[in-house]
Order: C-alpha cells, then structure tokens, then sequence
C-alpha cells in the first residue's frame, strides 16, 4: 500500500518541480542577461549565463538620460505606496462595516458591490472613464490616475477582511463597547489592530497589482513621459527604435523592477498564507 502511494506522490513531485523550471527560467534569464554586455546578448543571445559579468549596465541605467530610471523609479514608488495605504484603508474599512456593522441596506450594498467582480469590461471602460474625468476636470495624468485606483472598490479585499472579522470573538468588542468605546472606536483601537495577518495579505496583493500596473498608467501618462513609472519606461524602451542597442538597459532596468516585488513577497510571506486561509474560512 505504501509502495503504491509513494508512485503518485513521485509523479506530482516531478510535474511541480519541472512546472517550477519553466515559471522560473523567464526571471533567471533576465537577471542573467542584465549581467551580459549589449554586443553579447545581440551575438549569443540564447547563453543563459554571461562570459564576463559586469554592473555597468546598471550604473548606466541609472545615469541614462534617455532611460531615466531614477525618475521613474520614484514615479513607481509613490503611485504604488499611495495605492496600497488607500487600499489597505477601504478594505478594512469596509470589511468590517460589512461584518459588524447595522444599517438599512446592508444586504442591498453588498450585493450591489459583489456584482463588480461579475463584469470585466477590461480597456471598454478607458475612453468613458476619460471623459468622465475630463468633466470632473481631472487631468489626465499619474496623480490623477491615482485618484481613480484610491475610489475604487476592491470587492474580494473587502470579503476577505469581512470574513476575517467574523473570526475574531465579538466579546473583545463588547468589552470595549460597555467601557465606551464606540464603533469607530473598536475598528481604530481593538479591530485593526487584529487585522495584521489580512492587511499583510491584501497588502503585498494590492502591492504586486499596481507596481505592475501597465496599461492605465501607460494611457494617463502619454502626454507627460515624465510621470511614467517603472513598467511603462521599460517597455516602452523595448518598443522604441531603440531597443536593439539597448537591450543592456531594458534587462537591467526590468531586474530592477522585479526587486520590490520580490522584497514585497518575503517580508509579507509570514502572513501572506495564512492571512488569505483565515479570510475565506468564514462569510
């Protein structure tokens, strides 16, 4: 019976293992490449690792003009810890309005929201947003665009901290509310507190989408390519004319970008798991 189950488990270890490989491989050559000269990525380009490892492609993606990977590094950096501070503050906020609050319409609202994750009209909805935004005299731009992203509602966050809350014992709530604390009160002083396992969850989430956020702020950033951040820099030097003499950079500045992800995931992995497993156990 044993040697029986040893087989398939074998099996799913192989199939994992290569699935690994081939996810794995695409971010391996990257870095590799950023480590390789122009002229040995155009002579050899299918060498996974480079003849004479070298930094300058990164201390010239940081001196470049025309890439100017400083700038939009800093784009990237506030456009991204904006959006997560909005998120992280909606979410929990309304998870738990929708968890322990009492209102009229309760049920009504969060149906009318969980309908959002239904319809996904993808870039059908960018030219009515934009006159939207035109009427309300919002301009066009990253700062703008962050307007947009921080009013949004991210439906499934706020299921996750909603059914988070539901885990929580309501008497630590009580206890607070016969000593008088009111209902902000308990979410700012006892709720959110508590809330480190899911804000951690939602956090690297809400960081991972809108570091690598491409095609709106590429949209809201057309007429000022000084607001572009990082990934919309990136590719839009892969594109260009170019790109062929420049490949050195769009590696490097690419690895670049890959960093603050990678960091993002391994300081919230503690709890990355079990913020998303304790937020869709209940609700």
């Amino acid at each position: 019976m044993k040697k029986s189950r040893k087989i398939p488990n074998l099996f799913a270890y192989i199939v994992l293992t290569a699935v690994l490989l081939v996810t794995l491989f695409p971010l391996f050559y990257t870095v590799s490449a950023s480590f390789k000269t122009n002229s040995e990525i155009l002579a050899n380009p299918a060498a996974i690792f480079p003849e004479s490892p070298t930094f300058q492609n990164y201390i010239d993606a940081w001196n470049s003009d025309v890439f100017d990977i400083k700038r939009m590094t800093f784009n990237s950096i506030y456009y991204t810890v904006a959006i997560v501070a909005a998120t992280l503050v909606t979410s929990s906020m309304g998870g738990y309005v929708f968890a322990r609050g009492q209102f009229r319409g309760k049920s009504f609202w969060l149906a009318a929201f969980s309908l959002l994750m239904f319809f996904s009209m993808g870039s059908v909805t960018v030219y009515p947003l934009l006159k939207i935004l035109n009427f309300l005299h919002v301009p066009k731009s990253l700062p703008g665009l962050m307007i947009v992203r921080m009013l949004g509602v991210n439906i499934i966050n706020i299921y996750l901290v909603r059914s988070y809350v539901y885990s929580l014992p309501v008497g630590i709530e009580e206890a607070a509310e016969i000593d008088g604390c009111g209902f902000a009160g308990i979410y700012f002083r006892i709720v959110l507190p508590l809330l480190k396992p899911i804000m951690a969850t939602i956090g690297v989430l809400a960081f991972q989408g809108s570091w690598n956020d491409y095609l709106m702020p590429m949209i809201f950033t057309l007429s000022n390519p000084k607001q572009q951040p990082l990934i919309v820099g990136v590719v839009a030097l892969s594109n260009s004319g170019e790109s062929a003499a420049s490949y050195n950079l769009v590696f490097a500045g690419t690895t670049i970008a890959l960093i603050p992800v990678l960091l993002a995931y391994a300081v919230g992995n503690k709890y990355f798991v079990s913020g998303l497993a304790a937020g869709a156990v209940k609700g």
